[in-house]
Order: C-alpha cells, then sequence, then structure tokens
C-alpha cells in the first residue's frame, strides 16, 4: 500500500481530516502509516490555513494499535526484545507533535482505540465518540506498560485509580462509560459522528486559533507548575494573546454588537 493510501487527507472550511487507511487491518500501525501520518500531522502543524485538525480511521476501528504481525521476527528468537527504539523513532514524536500542535485536535473515535491506538485517541484535545467506539489500554494484555504518552494523558483525564484500571487490567471501557469518566467529551450515534465532528471543528476553525493554542499550552503546562509560576505564565500568554488580530476584533465586534470575523492570527 502505498504512502498516498494508508491515510486519506481532505480539506473542508479550515478543517483538516486525516483518515487511517488500513480498515482490513483495523488501522493498526505499521512502519509506514506511523511514519507517513507523523509527516502528515507536521504538515498540519505548519500549515496556517488549517485552523482544525481531525483525527479519524477508515472501516470499523479508529486504531488498534501496533501491527503485531509486522514485528514478529523479533520474536523468532531468544534474543532480548528491545522496543524503546520503536517509540523513540516512531510514536513518540509523532505524539509530541500533537500534543505541541498550535491549533486545536479532535479524535472522531468510530470504533476501538486500542494500545497505541488509544494512546492517540488521548492525545487529541477532544474526542468525539460514536456509540460503537471502545477505548482498551491493551499492553498489559502482552505484558508491556503503556506507552505513546498514556501514562501522562490518560490520569490526567480520568484520574490516577481510573487509569490503574484501565492500564492493569486491559479491559474495554465502552462509549457510554468513557463519556461518563471524562475520557470523551462526547458521545453520538453512529451515524451522526462525521457530522457531529465537522460541527466541532467548523466552528473551532472560526475561533481565535492564537487564543486556542496559548490555552492548550497553559492546561498542558498547569499540571508541573505551583500557582505563582502559573500566574506569571498566564500573564505573558495574556500579554501575547492581548496583541493578536482576533482579540482585537473580538472586543470591537462585542462593542459594535456584531459576529467577530476572526483570522487565527
Amino acid at each position: 500500500m502505498s504512502e498516498e493510501q494508508v491515510i486519506q487527507v481532505v480539506d473542508v472550511n479550515a478543517v483538516r481530516t486525516i483518515t487511517l487507511n488500513r480498515p482490513d487491518k483495523l488501522n493498526a500501525f505499521s512502519h509506514e502509516l506511523l511514519s507517513t501520518l507523523h509527516k502528515a500531522v507536521k504538515a498540519a502543524a505548519k500549515d496556517k490555513s488549517v485552523r482544525c485538525l481531525v483525527l479519524t480511521g477508515a472501516g470499523r476501528a479508529f486504531c488498534s494499535g501496533q501491527d503485531l504481525a509486522e514485528v514478529a521476527d523479533r520474536y523468532t528468537s531468544d534474543e532480548p526484545i528491545e522496543l524503546g527504539g520503536l517509540l523513540r523513532a516512531l510514536y513518540n514524536p509523532m505524539i509530541a507533535t500533537l500534543r505541541t500542535m498550535e491549533k486545536p485536535v479532535i479524535g472522531a473515535i468510530n470504533g476501538v482505540a486500542a494500545g497505541a491506538g488509544c494512546s492517540l485517541a488521548l492525545a487529541c484535545d477532544f474526542r468525539i465518540a460514536a456509540e460503537s467506539a471502545s477505548f482498551i489500554q491493551a499492553f498489559i494484555n502482552v505484558g508491556l506498560v503503556p506507552d505513546s504518552g498514556s501514562t501522562l494523558l490518560l490520569p490526567r483525564l480520568i484520574g490516577g485509580g481510573r487509569a490503574m484500571d484501565m492500564a492493569c487490567t486491559g479491559r474495554k471501557v465502552k462509549a457510554d462509560e468513557a463519556l461518563t469518566i471524562g475520557l470523551v467529551n462526547c458521545v453520538v450515534p453512529d451515524g451522526e459522528l462525521q457530522p457531529a465532528t465537522t460541527e466541532w471543528a467548523e466552528r473551532l476553525a472560526t475561533m481565535p486559533t492564537q487564543g486556542i493554542a496559548l490555552t492548550k499550552r497553559l492546561i498542558d503546562m498547569a499540571w508541573t507548575a505551583d500557582l505563582e509560576t502559573q500566574l506569571e505564565f498566564e500573564a505573558q500568554y495574556q500579554t501575547t494573546a492581548g496583541k493578536s488580530h482576533d482579540h482585537r476584533e473580538g472586543v470591537m465586534a462585542f462593542l459594535e454588537k456584531r459576529k467577530p470575523e476572526f483570522r487565527g492570527e
């Protein structure tokens, strides 16, 4: 399968949708898919015409994690298995790009998100789940630890106790439970996932992109900052936001009683 086929990229109204396209493998991560997806995510991050990114999967899965068939040859001898290099080379850079991207990222979770596929969903800023979606921290089922950011992002979203439950049992968390515990932002019927995601994404794409980017950065920083430090960060970032076109436009639109026209700058 060529690079153009393992993902699909569509741009509409300042929203870029990247679809993982290995439906026969439940969109499992191959080396090709990982490297191609990372290139596409980096391109979206740099493209000023893109003001919101959507990630989703083709077929009946979002992403089922690492394609174990591709790494099966590592298990044919008694040599120790070394997985850290794979993470450092392919998974970690992609997750870091998503988390530092200065625009909102929506995960449209259309089916199972397992293993590193679950980590990919967690790395998004928002998660909209179809009723048939599910989340599995499947690493423990093959004697591994969660990776690709899961040990940081999962407890932030649902708390340490629930994160330990998911990570240490490897059980399936269905969409309704995911909503209850705060793992997703909303759940919609399967047939309404695409229109619901489009509505969210196009709304975000018309908002002050720089303000969203600065907010995203501040919220991520808050987990390791004390109050005094965070107050100073807020002051610094508010200074930056205050100098933007969109701040001036927002205030003027309020004063003139009209709808603001944000440019994302």
